[in-house]
């Protein structure tokens, strides 16, 4: 079997990896790296395709990975003093238009 390939996962995790990568591309991710970060998020959540054989009840899904997005952005500025968010903030417009101006748009 050779590396990528999909035929041991699951109906399911082939339709959650879908999902995920359309999210992804909705954000703006590139089309490859969309479907990289989709698996790799399907692959922490269940451990990888499903195995055949075994009995019993298996491993719990792990749902931490989809639930990150969003949650850990903003903690480090609001941490800072008001004064600082200012200071970057017009830092980062100054060089958004000192780029702008150099890009010719």
């Amino acid at each position: 079997m050779p590396r990528g390939d999909k035929s041991k996962y699951t109906d399911k995790q082939k339709r959650e990896a879908e999902h995920i990568e359309e999210g992804y591309e909705d954000r703006g991710v590139p089309e490859k790296e969309a479907e990289r970060r989709a698996w790799a998020t399907v692959n922490k959540m269940e451990g990888g395709g499903r195995k055949p054989g075994g009995s019993g009840r298996g491993k719990a899904r792990n749902m931490a990975p989809a639930k990150k997005g969003g949650r850990l952005g903003g903690a480090a500025s609001a941490a800072r003093p008001k004064q600082q968010r200012v200071a970057s903030a017009k830092k980062a417009a100054q060089t958004r238009k000192r780029r702008a101006a150099h890009s010719g748009k």
